[in-house]
Parts: C-alpha cells; structure tokens; sequence
C-alpha cells in the first residue's frame, strides 16, 4: 500500500467514525462530542473521557490514544491488526467505546 492508498483508508476510518458517534449518541442516549483536525479524531465521552484516533502516513497505521493505554494498528489483509497482537481496530475501539460510555457499542470499519 502506497501514502496515496493509507491517507484514503484511514481518511475513510475517520470519516466513518464521526458518523457513527452521531448515530451512538441518538441511539444509546449518551453524550459524544467529536473533533477533527486534519488527521486527527477527537471523541469526547460525557465530556470527560477523551480519545484520540489518527493516521501516522510514514508508518502507515492506525494510533489510537484511550484511558486503557496507546496502541498502533497496521492493515493486514482486510483488517486493522493491533502491532501488539491485541484485537483488531474495530473490536478495540467497541471494547474501548463501550467501556467509557456504558452502553454497548459496536464500531463497524
């Protein structure tokens, strides 16, 4: 995958979650307040709990910045694949969504 092919993917992820979290608050009732700058998501949970969602186009991943800790996701095959052998991006940030808000959130990529 070239820049041009990683900066459409992951310009795609980031479009795709802030649409989600329109959806999430009307469904789930909880308060998520989204911020974009260039590369950059910002997902504010109840305004309190912050994490971050960006594009790294030199390394071509994934980083995503939560309460539970940093973690870099790299495309393998047809998924987002944690560097560290976690779950893959999706799973992660339902896993990580769900946990701050206390509803269930199922993040689709």
């Amino acid at each position: 995958m070239n820049e041009t092919e990683f900066l459409t993917r992951s310009e795609a992820i980031l479009d795709s979650l802030e649409h989600q979290a329109d959806d999430w608050t009307a469904l789930h009732d909880v308060d998520i307040e989204t911020e974009r700058s260039g590369n950059v998501l910002t997902i504010v949970f109840n305004n309190t709990v912050y994490i971050i969602v960006n594009s790294q186009a030199p390394m071509k991943e994934i980083w995503v910045a939560a309460p539970s800790g940093g973690f870099h996701y790299r495309l393998e095959g047809d998924r987002w694949e944690d560097t560290r052998g976690g779950p893959h991006l999706a799973e992660a940030l339902s896993q990580i969504f769900s946990e701050v808000s206390g509803q269930p959130i199922k993040v689709s990529i």
